[in-house]
């Protein structure tokens, strides 16, 4: 069983849009996940601008991929890697931890995820 950054049963992030790299509504991770899909983030305007200007866009929809394309509000599981480079360029969108996959504590300290946890 998964468990999140507090050692309890991970929760889901979302259904609707359908996230995590299992398209199962969860944050979990495995070693066919490269990307370490692990943080549940709320997505902000100025989060999804960095994302796009970085390179990943997802805004627009991918059908082909089974990909909505997201706005602001929407839970979404990040890499963690992303989250954390927007963490560094002041733009990191806020976490439900609750929903957030241990493995993420292996590069965030849970210090750093509570100062972003959603409310």
């Amino acid at each position: 069983m998964a468990t999140n950054v507090f050692g309890q049963p991970l929760l889901p992030c979302c259904f609707n849009p359908l996230t995590g790299f299992y398209r199962d509504g969860y944050c979990r991770t495995g070693t066919d996940d490269t990307g370490t899909h692990t943080v549940c983030a709320i997505m902000t305007a100025e989060f999804l601008q960095f994302s796009l200007s970085v390179g990943n866009d997802l805004t627009t929809p991918r059908p082909e991929y089974g990909f909505p394309g997201l706005k602001p509000g929407d839970k979404w599981c990040l890499c963690l890697t992303r989250w954390l480079q927007a963490y560094h360029a002041d733009v990191a969108p806020s976490v439900i931890l609750e929903a957030t996959h241990e493995k993420t504590l292996d590069l965030i300290p849970l210090d750093e995820l509570i100062a972003f946890a959603a409310k």
